[in-house]
């Protein structure tokens, strides 16, 4: 079933456009992914969703009633919630107090707030912190902290900017268990995440924008292999016909060297290779995508991926 439905939506600020015409899709039941370089508008969109930025143009439904103009606490009663790219946590309040603020909120879902409080404890792995006040607790944790609290109000749509930031690997691995699990009881989970490996293990399907423009939609696998998300990614041009490459005067063949994904300066212009004893194995066709630094505070105005 599909919870969310995102039309040609278009968000402006003045002269810049943040988002132009996107189109994207949630299914209950499965883990959706939101990826793009920074600036592409990924947050800006998750805004829309739920309430906090106003659309220039486009729709959004939710179970097929459109929602575009309700206000945000009505949105999460109808069973939207998420979670910030930067922390958004009740520093004052101890842990268990944060998930029983969203549990008290939702009273006609949650007729006993205190018992879900303590089962979303339990089940994102807080027992230990559950005493602790919020801003005094390590960021992964915080960022559970955060995921426990939407859950609370036991959410259709579940939509998580950066969940993973702060977590360690291990931590990541069980985190993006719970994700499949929490999407195998009908939820549809729309992800925006920096971290490639975590993404292409627990999407079934991903949407990638960049400069707001929606560029590619499908599978991880027919998302990795798009030649725009290639492009875009690792700043790739069309490969030439002639595998042996351009050939100087002497007929020489040069190398042309790669650019580095995270470089915005020009490419390195050609040089000529010594000549190798052995053969040179030919490069993956088809290379995986770069695990860029995931920031600290927000998305910087340039530079990096997520």
């Amino acid at each position: 079933m599909t919870r969310l439905d995102v039309k040609e939506v278009t968000v402006r600020f003045g002269g810049v456009t943040a988002v132009d015409q996107a189109t994207i899709s949630a299914e209950g039941g499965q883990v959706t992914a939101l990826i793009g370089p920074n600036g592409a508008g990924k947050t800006t969109l998750f805004n829309v969703v739920t309430g906090l930025q106003k659309p220039t143009g486009g729709r959004v439904f939710l179970d097929g009633k459109d929602i575009t103009h309700t206000p945000t606490h009505r949105r999460a009663r109808h069973g939207i919630a998420r979670t910030f790219q930067r922390l958004e946590a009740f520093g004052s309040l101890t842990v268990e107090e944060n998930i029983r603020v969203a549990a008290d909120a939702v009273r006609a879902k949650n007729a006993k707030p205190a018992q879900v409080t303590r089962g979303l404890i339990k089940r994102i792995g807080l027992e230990r912190y559950a005493d602790a006040r919020a801003d005094a607790v390590p960021t992964g944790v915080a960022r559970l902290v955060e995921l426990a609290r939407a859950l609370a109000i036991d959410p259709e749509l579940l939509l998580l900017d950066e969940p993973s930031s702060g977590l360690s690997e291990a931590e990541t691995e069980s985190f993006g268990e719970l994700l499949r699990d929490l999407a195998s009881q009908g939820r549809a989970v729309l992800i925006v995440e920096h971290d490639m490996g975590l993404i292409m293990r627990v999407s079934d399907v991903i949407h990638v924008l960049d400069r707001g423009r929606l560029i590619a939609s499908g599978t991880p696998a027919e998302v990795q292999a798009d030649p725009l998300v290639r492009k875009a990614y690792l700043g790739e041009e069309d490969e030439p016909e002639d595998d042996e490459g351009p050939e100087d005067d002497d007929g020489h063949t040069l190398v042309l060297s790669a650019a580095d994904p995270d470089d915005d300066t020009a490419a390195v212009p050609p040089t000529r290779p010594t000549r190798p004893t052995q053969p040179t194995p030919p490069a993956s066709p088809i290379p995986p995508l770069p695990k860029g630094p995931g920031p600290q505070s927000g998305e910087p105005a340039s530079g990096g991926w997520f």
